[in-house]
């Protein structure tokens, strides 16, 4: 079996992208305070600009995808380091990346699925599940992972899907004040992005609702420290070593 072969992770930044949709860049009124000055195009901007300067922050989200039910928990600074969890429909993982190495500790389900269809994929499995594994740094598989710049910059992808918001009402989002960004989709499902009021005008969620893949991406913990630490050596298993022996 070959260690570039394995995937799992890739699909984290993809479900991160997904949560994002839907962040908006068009024009509206409403509420006269705050960003009285600024139209929902400017203000989506400046939100977007801002979370990108941040140096870390947390991505918690829940999704529809496929008929599953996913969902993400994930710290990211600049520097790529980060660490968290992601579940597939059950297939579950943590993560932690930091000196250009990823580590991920799968059950059961996380590994048979990443390993299917691999030659030795049983023999493999039982020597992962639940163990640190350490992935090949050339892998396809982490390739983008714990990626904090490539994941705001996926919210600029398609400009199209982002015209036409409007201004709302002010809310809160973890105890912080928000202004509401909303637009309702032409397949009929309302996309809403907040942005706080106070201070840097960090994104703090969006939602889709309505549709086939409804979603919701909550950021926090803007600016605070990610240091994960290395698992102990005695719980780690290289993945390119197990594949290269052939067990």
């Amino acid at each position: 079996m070959r260690a570039s072969k394995v995937s799992g992770v890739i699909g984290i930044m993809g479900l991160s992208a997904a949560l994002l949709t839907g962040c908006g860049d068009g024009d509206g009124g409403g509420s006269d305070k705050p960003f009285a000055k600024d139209s929902a195009d400017q203000i989506a901007a400046k939100a977007v600009e801002a979370t990108k300067k941040a140096d870390s922050m947390r991505l918690k989200g829940d999704m529809r995808q496929d008929g599953r039910n996913v969902s993400l928990d994930l710290v990211v600074d600049q520097e790529k380091n980060c660490e968290g969890t992601v579940d597939n429909a059950g297939a579950k993982a943590e993560l932690r990346h930091m000196n250009g190495t990823l580590y991920v500790r799968g059950n059961e389900q996380y590994w048979k699925n990443s390993l299917k269809n691999q030659p030795g994929s049983e023999k493999v499995q039982s020597k992962v599940v639940d163990k640190w594994v350490k992935m090949p740094a050339d892998d396809a598989s982490t390739s983008g992972m714990c990626d904090k710049q490539g994941l705001i910059a996926s919210m600029d992808e398609d400009k199209s899907t982002r015209k036409g918001m409007k201004k709302g009402d002010t809310t809160t989002i973890g105890g912080k004040e928000a202004i509401t960004l909303k637009k309702k989709a032409s397949g009929g499902e309302t996309h809403t992005m907040y942005v706080a009021t106070e201070g840097k005008p960090y994104i703090l969620r969006t939602t889709v609702q309505g549709g086939n893949e409804p979603n919701e991406a909550t950021f926090s913990d803007y600016n605070k420290p990610v240091s994960p630490k290395t698992p102990s050596k005695g719980d780690v298993v290289d993945l390119q070593q197990l594949a290269a022996a052939g067990r």
